[in-house]
């Protein structure tokens, strides 16, 4: 039986009070330099070490695939599935990216510890009551109670398309997004973008190293596909804040 790794720490200085006013005027946040710098470090290590899987949607379905499945694809099959990704892209949701569902397994028990035991961590730090209770602070709501999170790496050509994280059910408060990529430029995609009413990017967020972006939940947004010529992963941690 593996027992419960450390628990990452915030980055001393942070007031969620002090924070507050800059949240709630558009219910949305980036806060940089989250985490103790050797903290960040070694969950982007294990980001880098997380076994994961292809997640995707294609023609209206969800799919977890694993990456040797993919692999073995016969190659009809596999221009089958990334045509139907490409037209679902088109017009409506669709998404495709790489995942390790953390909460599934922690939630079952299934701890591994070693290279991955800074993700483990993580997961616990954001569902202890000190962070709780920083989130209720920084949101100004008393309904935060717990979280869920998955580890995600984003390649060329990865993308999720615009949506609102309001699934009927979920309880799902707030969305949190945990950047671990060291260095990443945004000519690269991979922003976090915004959409206004209009139809227009009303802001967007750089996935910078060791940097929390929350927002509330409706709020229409977005991933931008990551281009061909980008340098990096997009490595993060997503999850949500939800109610009992």
């Amino acid at each position: 039986m593996v027992g419960k790794a450390a628990l990452p720490e915030l980055a001393r200085g942070l007031d969620p009070a002090r924070l507050h006013a800059a949240f709630a005027r558009f219910g949305r946040l980036h806060l940089p330099g989250v985490f103790r710098p050797k903290d960040a470090q070694a969950i982007h290590a294990a980001l880098v070490a997380a076994p994961y899987h292809r997640s995707l949607t294609a023609a209206g379905k969800s799919y977890d695939i694993a990456l040797e499945t993919l692999a073995a694809m016969p190659p009809e099959r596999r221009a089958e599935l990334e045509a139907a990704i490409l037209e679902g892209g088109r017009t409506g949701f669709q998404y495709q990216f790489d995942a390790w569902r953390l909460s599934d397994l922690m939630e079952a028990g299934q701890r591994t510890g070693g290279t991955l035991a800074p993700l483990e961590g993580l997961y616990d730090l954001i569902n202890s009551e000190p962070f709780l209770a920083f989130i209720r602070t920084l949101t100004g709501d008393p309904r935060c109670a717990y979280a869920d999170a998955q580890a995600t790496r984003y390649r060329p050509g990865d993308f999720l398309t615009a949506h609102d994280d309001d699934v009927a059910g979920k309880k799902r408060l707030y969305a949190l997004v945990l950047n671990f990529t060291p260095a990443w430029r945004p000519d690269w995609g991979g922003l976090l973008a915004f959409h206004d009413a209009d139809g227009h990017v009303s802001e967007a967020y750089t996935p910078t190293f060791n940097a929390l972006n929350i927002f509330r939940v409706p709020q229409q947004h977005a991933v931008t596909q990551v281009a061909s010529f980008a340098g990096a992963e997009r490595l993060s941690v997503t999850g949500w804040i939800r109610e009992r």
